[in-house]
């Protein structure tokens, strides 16, 4: 009950901030859609560095000083999966015009959606990753480190539920109804990532460093590639390395307090 109760907060969190659409009349302000990206990828960041790439090593310490091999392997490998992602998966950033992956004739809001889903894919691998290595008893991964991870992706896709569903409805013209599920389905992929990833760790243990270092990896990607640009362009950058900080720092407070 525990792990499927894990495996669900993000996607609780998700849901949550795309009910913002009964709430709020207007889309999120430019300022404060700047601090929640950079929210998101401070919390994405201090989660792969202490949930993810630092107990990858600390599970391959009988390497001695070749213990970083896994987790180098592995963060190269989730960086490419995600790369791979972006180039084969049509889909449409916020504020954008011009789609990105193969050329198709979907329709823009599906386009934004599959963005986000896209971004979710390596969160839920985290949180699959680090509930399987709990299960596994030759790790130090706590139940309460693992919620951790659990509690702070939620946190951060509150405001990611609320980016998706409040333009769908003041600029795609959706109904409140419609624009809160495609926010919602949009972090529906997270449990599912999660569940693959754990039957997959159940067919391969020995491979648990990896795997953690390949959702950090991933979910690096993300940030680099998206979250920080989109925070820092136009005026008032400032706002969204803040927003980082305060990410960065609830993330690490979370997982070193719970952990």
């Amino acid at each position: 009950m525990e792990i499927f109760l894990g495996l669900m907060i993000p996607f609780i969190g998700t849901a949550a901030g795309a009910g913002c659409v009964f709430f709020l009349k207007n889309k999120i302000k430019p300022l404060v859609q700047k601090m929640l990206l950079g929210f998101a990828s401070g919390v994405m960041v201090a989660a792969s560095v202490w949930s993810l790439l630092i107990p990858a090593m600390d599970q391959s310490a009988t390497m001695g000083k070749f213990a970083f091999v896994p987790a180098a392997v592995g963060f190269m490998l989730g960086i490419g999966f995600l790369l791979l992602m972006d180039r084969v998966t049509p889909h449409l950033h916020l504020g954008g015009d011009q789609a990105e992956g193969p050329s198709c004739s979907l329709k823009k809001t599906t386009m934004l959606v599959l963005a986000v889903t896209l971004h979710n894919i390596p969160e839920g691998m985290a949180v699959g990753v680090v509930f399987a290595g709990m299960m596994a008893d030759s790790t130090a991964i706590t139940l309460a480190g693992a919620m951790a991870l659990s509690i702070g992706i939620a946190i951060q896709n509150f405001p990611e539920g609320a980016i998706i569903s409040l333009p769908l409805k003041s600029e795609e013209g959706m109904s409140k109804k419609k624009s809160f599920l495609y926010g919602t389905l949009s972090g529906a992929v997270e449990p599912v990532a999660a569940g693959i990833t754990i039957l997959l760790f159940q067919l391969v243990e020995p491979i648990l460093p990896y795997l953690l270092a390949f959702a950090a990896g991933a979910m690096i990607y993300v940030v680099v590639e998206e979250l920080i640009p989109e925070a820092s362009e136009g005026e008032h950058s400032n706002i969204g390395t803040i927003g980082f900080a305060v990410g960065f720092v609830l993330m690490m407070v979370l997982d070193v307090a719970l952990g």
